[in-house]
């Protein structure tokens, strides 16, 4: 039992630092972040820890080594595995439970990719919310046809999810190069950036999400991951959240904040970007302060 708050500090290839509500993480497996049996137990542990870790809102996966996010599963270690003719059709493998926990998880799950992501990489990629890509380097590739086998893990769901069926199905029976700028147009990643100009974006998103309010965040995750349910169950489980979150005392309060500070006029919505984030700042304030400069 992990305790929230702690770190743990018994993983092999996973170095895991904190910076107020953000989680960062550093994947590191020299020479090229191979998902071996070690590092998978490290996600599955990671997972399961910051799940429960109740003062973060974000999870930033990064790379330690240089040239490679995580290049893709390891093969010996398929080929190691032994069927298991027990096994229920339905069944999900760990692999892809661990996806499913990046994916469901109650923090923003980010991944900084710097060179290359592939195969496994790219499932545990795709399972998380968001990707952003430095231009010069970033690359995936579902490298697993030209070796006899098909993407596990999610990676023939969440790629055609991602950039369209025809796409997903030239890059995975092609086992092709997808670069930063291309996947960026595709949708596979949210923006691909110089890496100078990626670290200055990513650090002023993450600095900017994190000083909203922690449940709106995570209320919104879920609403909008509901989108891959059926509409009609989507817009049911959308309803009661946005309904749990509008009946909040944080959501209330605001809301409040938003009007007192000249939300709805003019001046205020035409740069709501910036006001919004200054309605964030004074939440700890009472209702009936009004800034100076609304």
């Amino acid at each position: 039992m992990f305790v929230s708050g702690n770190i743990p500090d018994n993983f092999n290839h996973l170095n895991v630092h904190r910076d107020g509500k953000i989680l960062i993480v550093e994947i590191d497996n020299p020479p090229i972040n191979l998902i071996t049996i070690p590092l998978l137990l490290d996600f599955i542990n990671l997972t399961k820890w910051a799940q429960d870790d109740k003062e973060s809102t974000i999870l930033v996966l990064k790379s330690a080594v240089e040239n490679f996010f995580i290049a893709h599963f390891d093969v010996e270690a398929l080929l190691s595995m032994t069927q298991d003719k027990d096994a229920s059709v339905d069944s999900l493998t760990s692999f892809d439970e661990l996806c499913l926990r990046f994916q469901e998880m109650n923090k923003v799950t980010i991944c900084l990719i710097e060179g290359r992501v592939g195969g496994g990489g790219s499932e545990i990629a795709m399972a998380c919310d968001l990707r952003f890509a430095a231009s010069e380097t970033a690359v995936m590739n579902q490298m697993e046809v030209p070796i006899g086998i098909i993407p596990g893990g999610g990676g023939t769901q969440r790629l055609p999810k991602l950039i369209g069926y025809p796409r997903a199905l030239e890059l995975i029976i092609g086992g092709l190069d997808l670069d930063a700028d291309t996947g960026e147009k595709w949708g596979y990643f949210n923006r691909s950036l110089p890496k100078v100009d990626l670290d200055l974006y990513v650090d002023k998103f993450l600095n900017r999400v994190a000083s909203f309010n922690s449940e709106a965040v995570r209320a919104a995750k879920e609403a909008l991951r509901n989108t891959e349910t059926d509409l009609l169950r989507g817009l049911i489980k959308e309803n009661i959240l946005f309904n749990e979150r509008n009946h909040s005392e944080s959501g209330k309060h605001l809301m409040h904040r938003f009007l007192e500070l000249g939300g709805q006029t003019f001046a205020q919505e035409s740069r709501i970007e910036e006001f919004v984030l200054e309605v964030a700042k004074s939440e700890s304030e009472p209702d009936n302060k009004i800034s100076e400069e609304s």
